[in-house]
């Protein structure tokens, strides 16, 4: 049976894995009774509550006798690094583009990675059905992206598909009204355009894991493409590691794919994807070689991280009140353990201390492994997100990012003014109808806690991406901290209305009636720069004197609640997020008021000196 090995790649939210769910239903993979959910390969809980991929995921398809290996990838920049190690895997992409957004900053990135790899894209023009759906524009945005890249002539002379993923339709047309059910010139485009595998089933096997998953049961499960020779269970063979030493392993799990199932198989030949199990310790980019011909192929690039932040035994008050797993070694366990799965996650115990360096992509990198963390019932306390500092040439470096942003014209002013703030720098404006394009650039320090701001500032209306460009010379300017001051409790118990009414002209608060706070928690924000200790437990006092005048009912504000990537976003160095199966709690890392303040004056009076 020919194959055709292909990646599907796009930018965040264009529609990549409801495509590959039309894809696997319009091949007839599934039993006409078998129900197929939306999305079905974002098996993860938290990937389809928020819509996005977050692990690459493999599939297979059989059309016209041609198997068809499709992989669908991220389309957040935080997760950019697994799209650049699948391309070694592929023969040919599909570049899934927006009808009406165009091109974004991650499709960029995409395509990039590709065109570096030789990797042939088909585009396709999705959710053709939006009302406000712009094809033609879409494809100029293309060609001019295509030619900016530096692709070949004959890449710039593409025909688009024009599909609605979500209903099931597609065309070469790109009128709505031409548009049939089935995926059929998408198939027809990767058979006839895609070439298949370029491999030598003749020669010693070699066979490099591009992805690296992780089973409790069966251990490390690597999958890579076998690029020569074949491979079959109970081989002996031997893996040119990280470090150059040879290690010798028998294959004990070979598996294969087809729909929304890892197959197991006896034996696979050069140019079929797989999943090889039962060896303890392989790594992404590291070569399994026939035992008597030992030649590795180039390493692998894995993108190093560009943000840390510190996870560390809850010591708040009511640690243990919530959750069940809160001993250090049960922290340092499930952290080995992500690592195991994701080689971008970098982890180090800091001395002999109850806290962890943990090292990632990006905010969503991490709050995506502390969801997880806490939904498994860990509690923990992590500290604001920092930006890895780099020497390059004995000059301290910062990672810089592409931002780009659609603002409605009337937030323009205010979308600009805090960039400008924050040292971004503007590249491009253009207009698109109502809307304003900024294209800037900005030190990745200065984005922290920027996304909640901005969300405020346009009211919603606002969408931002970004995605890393280069390290460059750090700046000396103080972004990325909060400039707006906080209310603390000053004192433990359980907030009253008459407390919080007396709060609210302070500023905005966090919590309601009848939460339990304890010293040194954050419980608002306040009105100026500075912090402010206050008191929410106090009731109010009781007298055996009748009112002149007869009470009034307390209507209290609604307090702001925030997410997760909000509290991440908010907090500042010298504070911490506790996080519990059921609350998140911002808080000062000294929690005692007079020792708190002391630490400041004594902050200050360095910074005098």
């Amino acid at each position: 049976m020919e194959v055709r090995n292909v990646a599907i790649i796009a930018h965040v939210d264009h529609g990549k894995t409801t495509l590959v769910n039309q894809l696997l239903i319009n091949s007839h993979t599934f039993r006409d009774n078998e129900k197929v959910v939306d999305r079905a390969l974002d098996s993860n809980a938290i990937e389809r509550e928020r819509g996005i991929t977050i692990l690459a995921k493999t599939t297979a398809v059989v059309y016209k006798d041609v198997k068809i290996n499709i992989l669908d990838t991220p389309g957040h920049a935080d997760f950019g690094g697994e799209v650049e190690r699948i391309m070694n895997m592929v023969d040919g992409c599909i570049l899934v583009v927006d009808a009406f957004e165009g091109t974004m900053p991650q499709t960029r990135f995409v395509l990039k990675k590709a065109l570096a790899a030789g990797v042939k894209p088909i585009v396709v023009i999705n959710k053709i059905d939006r009302p406000n759906a712009e094809p033609e524009r879409v494809v100029d945005e293309i060609l001019e992206l295509f030619i900016d890249l530096g692709a070949s002539e004959d890449m710039l002379l593409f025909e688009p598909i024009y599909c609605s993923a979500l209903r099931g339709t597609s065309s070469l047309s790109p009128k709505l009204e031409d548009q049939k059910p089935g995926m059929d010139p998408i198939f027809e485009a990767i058979i006839n355009n895609i070439d298949a595998p370029h491999v030598d089933e003749n020669k010693p096997l070699q066979l490099q894991p591009a992805l690296i998953d992780y089973s409790d049961y069966i251990g490390k499960i690597g999958i890579g493409l076998v690029k020569r020779g074949s491979i079959s269970v109970n081989q002996m063979v031997s893996i040119s590691k990280t470090d150059g030493t040879i290690k010798q392993y028998r294959i004990q799990k070979l598996y294969g794919f087809l729909g929304l199932n890892r197959v197991e198989i006896e034996s696979a030949k050069a140019g079929e994807i797989v999943a090889v199990a039962g060896i303890a310790d392989l790594n992404i980019g590291e070569t399994i070689c026939d035992s008597n011909c030992i030649e590795p192929l180039p390493m692998l690039k894995i993108d190093p991280p560009t943000l840390e932040m510190t996870f560390g035994v809850n010591t708040s008050p009511f640690a243990g009140q919530d959750g069940k797993l809160l001993t250090v070694t049960k922290i340092q366990d499930r952290l080995m353990k992500e690592t195991q799965r994701d080689v971008s996650l970098k982890v180090e115990r800091l001395g002999i201390s109850e806290n962890f360096k943990v090292c990632g992509r990006g905010e969503l990198h991490l709050s995506i492994l502390i969801e997880n963390m806490r939904r498994e019932g860990f509690e923990i306390q992590v500290s604001k997100p920092q930006v890895i500092i780099k020497e390059i040439d004995g000059v301290k470096c910062e990672p810089f990012e592409d931002v780009l942003i659609d603002v409605p014209q009337d937030y323009m002013g205010s979308v600009i003014e805090s960039l400008s703030n924050r040292s971004g720098t503007l590249q491009k404006m253009s207009y698109i109808k109502n809307q304003v394009r900024l294209e800037y650039v900005v030190p990745s320090r200065g984005l922290l806690g920027f996304v909640n701001n901005f969300m405020t500032m346009t009211k919603g209306y606002g969408i931002i991406n970004h995605t890393f460009r280069e390290y460059r010379p750090a700046l000396k300017m103080n972004v990325g901290e909060r400039t707006i001051g906080v209310i603390v409790a000053s004192e433990g118990g359980q907030a009253t209305p008459y407390a919080i009414e007396h709060a609210e002209d302070r500023g905005v608060l966090f919590i309601s009636p009848g939460s339990q706070v304890y010293e040194g928690m954050i419980v608002g924000e306040n009105k100026y720069n500075n912090d402010l200790e206050v008191t929410v437990v106090k009731e109010k006092e009781k007298t055996n004197q009748r009112s002149a005048s007869k009470d009034t009912t307390v209507v209290l504000k609604a307090p702001r609640k925030m997410s997760l990537e909000e509290c991440l976003d908010y907090i500042n160095t010298d504070e911490l997020l506790e996080i519990t199966p059921h609350f998140y709690r911002m808080r000062k890392k000294i929690l005692n008021t007079a020792e708190r303040k002391k630490s400041n004056a004594k902050v200050l009076r360095n910074q005098v000196e």
